[in-house]
């Protein structure tokens, strides 16, 4: 499973676009592709990894999984998807407290 993330975009190409828009008090275009779509598809990604492991693991204690390859490949996907949210979500923090560290 892939969890694709969208392209940057440069700030200010138009006028209702990143910081050139809220200078001007423009407001910005709702963008499906932002930060917060992203991050809510990839978590929506980690709970379908997730179900699509347990329900190969339920289904491998039964003795009805076939292939013993797929419920491997499904929990090391899991697995992966775990830890990049997990990271993601302690730079998210760390970021937050270096924002927070900085003088007025």
């Amino acid at each position: 499973m892939t969890f694709p993330l969208g392209g940057i975009m440069p700030v200010g190409v138009g006028a209702t676009s990143g910081v050139a828009g809220a200078l001007t008090g423009v407001p910005q275009a709702q963008n499906s592709d932002g930060f917060a779509a992203v991050l809510a598809s990839s978590i929506d990604g980690l709970q379908g990894a997730q179900k699509t492991a347990d329900t190969l693991a339920t289904q491998a204690a039964t003795g009805d999984l076939k292939d013993v390859h797929d419920y491997m490949i499904a929990s090391n996907e899991a697995a992966l998807a775990t830890e990049m949210v997990v990271t993601i979500k302690n730079k998210a923090v760390e970021a937050f407290n270096e924002i927070m560290r900085m003088p007025v």
